[in-house]
């Protein structure tokens, strides 16, 4: 028996860079002087100053450098060790209180170790830092601490939320008074705010509001939102804040981003124009600013950061030069340098001091509010050490019943936390998904064709039909994309990487074809004549001819694998990095082809026993030699290595007849597992980790099965 415990206390690691401290890559702490127009001196503050380069007229050559280490720091482990081990599984909660008066709660789990039919007990302790010490002692303890049977219990933890401000400053401009007194933005800033995330209507918005009214439009109509790795975050965008012609200062604006810890200012112009400095925000709460500039020239993204001296150091460094043509990797770095940044400025004496008030007075609210259901029914005063046995066989069945019940509610607060994004594990970078899976959304009340396939695309949807061809459904009529002579069976919107993946005919003329969005919308846009199949000589993939299914990674942080079944033979496909000389970051290619086709590399083939049905990809945890492909044929499912083409049975049917409907590759903090669907039966395999190339596949106690009331045509993620 083994067992772990989690502190729900800080951690240290945000202020421990002293030692790997260096101008180089965290630049030095200056002493930032603004003026006004005459001259004088206005404000001055200490800031250290992050340029990614000592030498700021040194040559560089932008999109040169490749993401590390971009990660986030300091992640919350007791809310992802709750949502990973305890939420929905039974678990036991209890809440007491130290002999210094001080309430605690902790949540004890029994699990097997590493599946390996140990038992372990997993624990967390729910304190504020300044009580650990003490709480830890359980001889002091005024009275022993009592189990919560209540089921609703499992509903107060939540994934931790951030609000950034956004300002817009013309260039020219030197006064905090110039830039929060723009009423509009440029395009180049519109830009910018879609790559951050989705424009939302503040009125009726049920998630994170970040402050701003989702009643009566008090603080504007619309905002910036998005979810990243499972933290909501909103953003304070002066352009959408409410504008004031007689108010110059414009109080309102500055009311929130003037309150948020970290700001970014989006600056026009060239290198050669005055540059922002903190020093001309008047606001003592915010601690770091994040300037960024975009140069049309080379389509590019460069980066600058700002932080208070008091702040800790916090990652990842600025490359040098800090400067992104890649557009979605630039986001990557910036939300999780913005983020980081928060995190490390709560650890300054000022916000930690704020926040451990904070957290006392929720365990205090908690504590009083869970007390009274103690006393209602001394059932319930189940002490620590009773739980751990097993139940007396007479109230057996009883307590069978209230797990079922608490087990339930778990699972259901579990499915809706993760289809939302707001999971402490999830890697969902979007807002506007953020429904039940089950609530619709109507593109067109009477579309007089049938629907083959399609895919999301913006606010849009884009669909094939048999008799129409390929149609965009965002407004009334459709509009007509390719017409009838292409006939897709298959297609993926791959907005990130500017890319259409269709596959089109049947039998022997069946291939892949590849477009760019950019070039599809164009072609929108400017009411060009609707594709044929003849327009698509130049996208097609050749050596895919006689396709009959294909499939891709849904990982589009990772390196793009299609793997395309011909018969029994499998064609893996990568797409090559992009040549920044001659590709722009949204794919836009400054030569003569639209085409993407030149962009993929035919990598190897693999032979299979059979002709695959279903086929997914599975990423490895490293990236090397360990990617699988989930297919299914015959009665079983089977893992095929990518690199050797060894096959792996992952899971026999037991039915005479076999429908296979899906196989849908899910992650969790890195590990793989997947969800096989057949018949009206669905069930989870964990295949994570990986032992070099070899996929670990033994009975697991995660894994598990569902069945459907009828047998479902197809299952979306």
């Amino acid at each position: 028996m083994s067992c772990f415990l989690c502190f729900s206390s800080a951690s240290e690691d945000l202020g421990c860079r002293r030692g790997d401290f260096s101008r180089k890559h965290y630049g030095s702490v200056e002493l930032l002087i603004s003026s006004d127009a005459d001259g004088a001196i206005q404000r001055a503050g200490r800031f250290r100053v992050e340029n990614g380069s000592l030498d700021e007229t040194m040559d560089y050559t932008p999109g040169t450098w490749r993401r590390t280490d971009v990660h986030l720091e300091n992640p919350e482990y007791h809310t992802r060790w709750f949502f990973k081990y305890f939420l929905g599984k039974v678990h036991q909660n209890y809440v007491g209180v130290d002999a210094e008066k001080n309430p605690f709660y902790l949540s004890v789990v029994l699990s097997d170790q590493n599946n390996q039919r140990v038992p372990q007990y997993r624990a967390i302790l729910w304190e504020s830092i300044t009580n650990l010490l003490s709480a830890m002692n359980m001889e002091r303890f005024e009275k022993g601490p009592r189990e919560i049977l209540n089921p609703e219990i499992q509903k107060v933890r939540g994934s931790v939320n951030f609000k950034f401000g956004v300002l817009f400053a013309k260039d020219g401009q030197l006064t905090d008074d110039e830039m929060f007194s723009n009423e509009t933005g440029s395009e180049n800033f519109e830009k910018f705010l879609n790559l951050l995330g989705d424009k939302i209507c503040l009125q009726g918005w049920a998630g994170y509001r970040g402050g701003l009214d989702t009643k009566n439009d008090t603080t504007g109509i619309n905002s910036i939102y998005t979810v990243y790795q499972g933290h909501e975050l909103m953003f304070h965008v002066s352009t959408m804040l409410p504008y004031s012609k007689e108010n110059k200062q414009q109080v309102e604006r500055k009311r929130h981003i003037g309150n948020d810890i970290v700001t970014i200012v989006f600056q026009e112009g060239d290198d050669a124009s005055p540059s922002f400095k903190p020093s001309m925000i008047r606001s003592h709460f915010t601690h770091i600013f994040a300037l960024v500039r975009y140069n049309s020239q080379n389509d590019s993204y460069r980066l600058k950061i700002f932080s208070e001296e008091s702040v800790p150091l916090f990652g990842p460094p600025l490359p040098p030069p800090p400067v992104f043509t890649d557009h979605q990797e630039f986001r990557d770095f910036l939300l999780v340098k913005l983020i980081n940044g928060e995190k490390a400025t709560l650890e300054t004496p000022t916000f930690a001091q704020k926040r451990q008030r904070t957290l006392d007075m929720l365990i205090r609210s908690l504590y009083q509010d869970l007390m009274p259901d103690l006393h209602k029914n001394m059932l319930n005063r189940r002490s620590f050490s009773d739980v751990l046995p097993e139940s007396p066989k007479s109230a057996r069945k009883k307590e069978e019943a209230r797990q079922a019940e608490f087990v339930r509610i778990g699972q259901a607060l579990k499915l809706k936390t993760i289809v939302k994004g707001d999971a402490p594990t999830s890697l969902v970078n979007t807002g506007l998904c953020r429904k039940e899976p089950w609530e619709s959304q109507s593109f067109c009340s009477s579309f007089a064709y049938d629907i083959v396939c399609g895919d999301s695309w913006g606010q849009s949807l884009l669909v094939a039909t048999d008799s129409a061809g390929v149609m965009l459904l965002e407004a009334l009529p459709p509009v007509q994309v390719f017409d009838k002579t292409l006939t897709v069976k298959q297609m993926h919107v791959l907005e990130p990487q500017d890319l259409l993946i269709t596959r089109a005919d049947k039998g022997k003329d069946a291939r892949l074809y590849v477009y760019r969005l950019s070039t599809l919308k164009r072609g929108i846009e400017e009411r060009q004549l609707v594709r044929t199949k003849c327009d698509s000589r130049e996208n097609k993939l050749e050596k895919t001819r006689g396709c009959h299914l294909y499939s891709i990674n849904t990982h589009h942080g990772v390196e793009l694998r299609i793997v395309a079944a011909i018969r029994n033979k499998l064609l893996l496909i990568t797409r090559k990095q992009p040549r920044f000389d001659s590709i722009s970051s949204v794919g836009i290619s400054t030569g003569t082809s639209d085409s993407p086709v030149e962009e993929f590399q035919y990598i190897r083939e693999i032979c299979l026993c059979d002709t695959p049905v279903i086929m997914a990809l599975v990423d490895g945890p490293t990236g090397e030699n360990d990617h699988m492909i989930c297919v299914a044929y015959k009665h079983q499912f089977d893992l095929i290595n990518e690199s050797t083409g060894d096959a792996y049975r992952l899971h026999h049917v037991d039915s005479n007849r076999v429908n296979f409907v899906a196989a849908i590759d899910v992650y969790e903090d890195g590990e793989a597992g997947l969800l096989l669907c057949y018949n009206n039966l669905c069930a989870y395999k964990k295949v994570c980790p990986f032992n070099g190339a070899t996929p670990m596949i033994q009975p697991n106690s995660s894994d598990f099965h569902f069945s459907w009331n009828q047998m479902p045509n197809s299952i979306g993620e």
